[in-house]
């Protein structure tokens, strides 16, 4: 999971080159209206502009806050970053033409009811064609058209909304555009010591029928090209809504650090596990494919070829966040001979008697409702405050994509396959009732606290004192709840582990160490490199002082 994609924001960080409007431009050439049926409907139509090429497909969706919160200071914004219960519609387009114009029935599919049952008020209302249908993964993307922002009473009337403006591309370069010769310099031996891999997995192509790639980046430390030594290889995977392209930035950050002697040399590989089904977390899977063996048996020996890793598992680590976490964890568990340790940050699920809160294994268990019939909530604020409940995330997921959400994406991996070809999910998502036969399946094949129990004899040689768990008391996701009940279950077994229980901190707050603001990837870096070079006179710099208030 990621803090930074929720509900709460769904896409308020693409900034458009495009003029917002309160009314739609003329009238384009349109088809016939949805016919009325016995209750009133909402549509809306919606046309695309002649300047953007046709025809176009995807899922159309139309997004709608408060006018009065989406205009706040008198500004209206590009996008809408919409709340848990905003209304939002979607349909499937299967063809516009440019210039051409269609009808989207806002009652038909609608969260958290039809648009015709919105509060009578000023909204704000913005149309996304979803072109690549990745839009319950990361929101908005590149390629997708959206219209200006329009002021629109609802419900009533057939507001009229232009797709107008194509999402762009991401910048292909963290470098700012005015930058000092020093900073220039150092930019550039980051792009000398970065590389862009696109690696064909034999495995995974089988599987699929076709070309199937794992992309990453490969940082090599400064002064690599220069010497001859070997390194400790670190392998990392982003939380949900990370992509190939993102990862650009925390190899940045590490090359910095690397750079200052803030963290000690190692080659760094951030791993791209995103699809269109969401997270495959590098886990072998009967829907994604098996990526744990694509990675452990492809994509790592091709790389411990081409780069001088240390090619041992006290010389190789992984690392990573939230669903990156939960990869962290699964590889050191699943593969403990590979790797010689795991530092997970607040990591998905690692024990299935707390699945973000709810116990699916509980006779009559509900995703929606505890057993006293109160909501069952996913996120809650840094005062522990409940705010968004499970029913109202994965239904509006529902809404934004018939894919690729982060409920979605759990039953891609951790699901067996239902006989319709697609994973066979954990809960019914309108009653939220939680199917035994498939909690079953998650507990024997990825709880990662069973499976630790049940082979504990057999994994005990190579995996004990290996696992590093770090997560905030108050994370978002309940997660620290389920890091809780690995670590009594691994105390009970005489395991030897290492839990860090961050007071106060939420999901997306355990940087912070002190002064620092990276005191934990330090922190991190250097643990890992004790272990593979024990001895080792290189040490961390001391600690910044903090400020004087």
């Amino acid at each position: 999971m990621s803090a930074a994609r929720n509900v709460i924001a769904l896409a308020a960080t693409l900034v458009l080159a495009t003029a917002c409007t309160a009314s739609p431009t003329a009238a384009m050439p349109r088809t016939a209206p949805t016919p009325a049926t016995q209750h009133p409907v909402q549509l809306f139509e919606v046309s695309l502009d002649t300047k953007v090429p046709g025809p176009v497909s995807g899922r159309l969706l139309v997004v709608t806050m408060p006018w009065a919160d989406a205009n706040r200071n008198g500004k209206t914004p590009s996008m809408l970053a919409a709340a848990p219960d905003d209304p939002i519609a979607a349909q499937e387009l299967d063809y516009l033409a440019s210039g051409g114009s269609t009808y989207i029935d806002a009652d038909a599919k609608a969260y958290p009811a039809p648009l015709s049952k919105a509060p009578p008020g000023d909204y704000a209302v913005q149309a996304i064609l979803d072109v690549n249908h990745d839009y319950a993964y990361g929101g908005p993307g590149p390629g997708d058209i959206v219209s200006p922002v329009y002021r629109v009473h609802l419900p009533g009337g057939i507001p009229q909304l232009v797709l107008d403006a194509v999402t762009p591309q991401p910048v292909a370069t963290e470098r700012p555009l005015q930058q000092s010769a020093d900073a220039a310099a150092k930019s550039d031996a980051f792009e000398k010591h970065l590389d862009d891999i696109d690696f064909v997995s034999p495995a995974l192509s089988a599987f699929w029928g076709r070309p199937m790639h794992i992309r990453a980046w490969v940082l090599t430390p400064p002064g690599y090209e220069t010497s001859k030594e070997t390194y400790p290889a670190v392998y990392r995977a982003e939380g949900f809504g990370g992509t190939h392209a993102r990862a650009r930035r925390p190899a940045l950050n590490h090359w910095n650090m690397m750079l200052s002697g803030e963290t000690p040399p190692m080659i760094r590989v951030f791993l791209d596990h995103s699809t269109p089904w969401g997270t495959t977390e590098f886990a072998d899977s009967v829907n994604n494919g098996p990526w744990g063996k694509a990675l452990t048996e492809e994509l790592i020996p091709y790389l411990e070829s081409k780069y001088r890793m240390d090619a041992k598992p006290s010389g190789r680590f992984v690392t990573g966040h939230s669903s990156g976490g939960w990869f962290a964890m699964w590889q050191q568990v699943r593969y403990p001979k590979v790797y010689g340790g795991t530092w997970a940050r607040a990591p998905d699920p690692v024990d299935f008697h707390s699945f973000t809160g709810i116990d699916i294994y509980r006779p009559g268990a509900n995703a929606y409702t505890r057993p006293d019939g109160s909501s069952q909530y996913l996120m809650r604020n840094a005062k522990g405050e409940e705010i968004v409940s499970f029913r109202q995330y994965s239904q509006r997921e529902e809404v934004e994509g018939d894919y690729g959400g982060q409920i979605d994406s759990f039953d891609w991996v951790f699901s067996p396959r239902a006989d319709d070809g697609r994973p066979q999910p954990l809960f019914d998502r309108h009653t939220g009732v939680i199917d035994p036969s498939v909690a079953a399946y998650w507990r024997e094949n990825y709880d990662i606290a069973a499976i630790i129990q049940r082979d504990w004899k057999t994994l005990k040689p190579d995996l004990d004192g290996k696992i590093h768990l770090i997560v905030g008391t108050v994370d978002t996701f309940h997660l620290n709840e389920a890091a809780e009940l690995l670590q009594h279950e691994l105390d009970d077994l005489g395991a030897k582990s290492s839990f860090t229980f961050m007071p106060g901190r939420t999901h997306g707050t355990l940087d912070r160490i002190g002064c620092d603001p990276q005191g934990l990837e330090k922190k991190i870096a250097w643990e890992m490199w004790a272990m593979a070079r024990p001895g080792s006179k290189l040490a961390p710099k001391p600690a910044p002082k903090c400020a004087a208030n």
